[in-house]
């Protein structure tokens, strides 16, 4: 078993990490000190976790293993390098791809992020290094952000380079920050600092200075996989997740019938025995 590398200054106890994932430059790997947390690493240290054609394919296998995995409570999207998130498309591997090789590349980092977005279990995006143009686009296709303290560079720059965010950019910055945020933040192509992207509403949380974005993530992944059901995670997440595009009395209906399906589930009675027992329920997602 190898040790990850930003996992070394970490309070918590080191990954479990295997051999065969070891040149991986995305891989899936487990926090044995916090069960039900599983983190989805990035791993391309000497281009800042640039997505590469290699990165993209190991990423959307990834995504299609953990979404059917029931034992994960929480995802975190991380990289396995101290100081870096992802700074997105690698532009010099771009420079050898034919037009149909970009299309294709588009769609497939297009269905990646969906994937993302659609997975079942909360997730959350660890930042602790620039997040750019794909980058950025990849941790807004989570639940949550959490930025590093000493983070300098989170934006959408693509118009500084003569295109648009191509991967989602324009749509979920426009959903988080509201449409005139989005414009001001994309039309500028200006980069922002952690403490500037937790004001504007693009990151929730800002680690403190003697800590990374993994460990604040960590934290927050805690508490969310210690006080809720999986089950009850699941279901909200849907329920919230499908606001954005039903009518009101339409998702009120659609957030009944998720209600309505928890009733029966052994987590649910766990729930209701533990408050009569005045004690910590047990959850096991059933």
């Amino acid at each position: 078993m190898l040790l990850s590398r930003s996992f070394a200054r970490s309070p918590f106890l080191a990954f479990r990490r295997y051999l065969s994932t070891s040149q991986k430059e995305a891989f899936l790997e487990n926090v044995p000190s916090h069960p039900g947390i599983t983190c989805l690493s990035l791993n391309r240290p000497q281009s800042k976790n640039a997505i590469s054609l290699a990165l993209l394919e190991q990423l959307r296998e990834s995504l299609e293993k953990v979404h059917f995995d029931k034992s994960v409570r929480v995802l975190i999207l991380r990289s396995t390098t101290i100081g870096s998130f992802c700074a997105g498309a690698d532009l010099a591997e771009r420079r050898t791809m034919s037009q149909i090789q970009v299309a294709k590349f588009l769609a497939d980092l297009r269905d990646a992020l969906g994937k993302l977005e659609n997975l079942p279990m909360p997730t959350i995006a660890a930042i602790d290094g620039p997040a750019l143009g794909g980058g950025l686009e990849l941790s807004l296709a989570c639940d949550l952000r959490v930025a590093g303290h000493s983070v300098k560079k989170i934006g959408l720059p693509e118009t500084s380079l003569g295109i648009i965010p191509g991967a989602g950019g324009t749509q979920r910055a426009a959903r988080l920050l509201g449409p005139s945020k989005a414009k001001d933040l994309i039309f500028t192509a200006r980069t922002l600092t952690a403490e500037e992207a937790l004001a504007w509403g693009l990151v929730d949380y800002v680690s403190t200075p003697d800590t990374g974005a993994f460990d604040r993530a960590l934290t927050v992944a805690e508490a969310i996989a210690k006080n809720g059901s999986p089950l009850a995670l699941r279901a909200a997440k849907q329920a919230i997740s499908r606001s954005e595009d039903l009518a009101l009395e339409t998702g009120l209906d659609f957030e009944r019938a998720s209600y309505e399906t928890l009733l029966s589930s052994q987590d649910r009675l766990e729930a209701l025995e533990a408050f009569r027992e005045k004690r910590k329920p047990v959850f096991k997602g059933e």
